[in-house]
């Protein structure tokens, strides 16, 4: 489910997801602010997918929290 797989298409794993996210995260958001842009995506399908691969993005350090606002690492 994090990777795609032979049965999971790659828009549909997790890490997919997250690049959906990450390519909506032009600026520093809320998470409801982030979470209206992306609710209408297809891959994201529903809060919790979303909120899963918000937090795979967190721990592989791609975003991180500042000031109650998501923002992406220079990587």
């Amino acid at each position: 489910m994090i990777l795609p797989t032979k049965h999971i298409p790659q828009n549909e794993a997790l890490i997919g997801v997250g690049a959906t996210l990450l390519a909506h995260l032009g600026m520093p958001m809320t998470v409801s602010g982030l979470w209206e842009h992306l609710r209408t995506e297809p891959n994201v399908g529903n809060f919790e997918r979303f909120v899963l691969a918000s937090n795979l993005l967190y721990l592989i350090g791609a975003i991180e929290i500042r000031d109650g606002l998501i923002v992406r690492t220079a990587s």
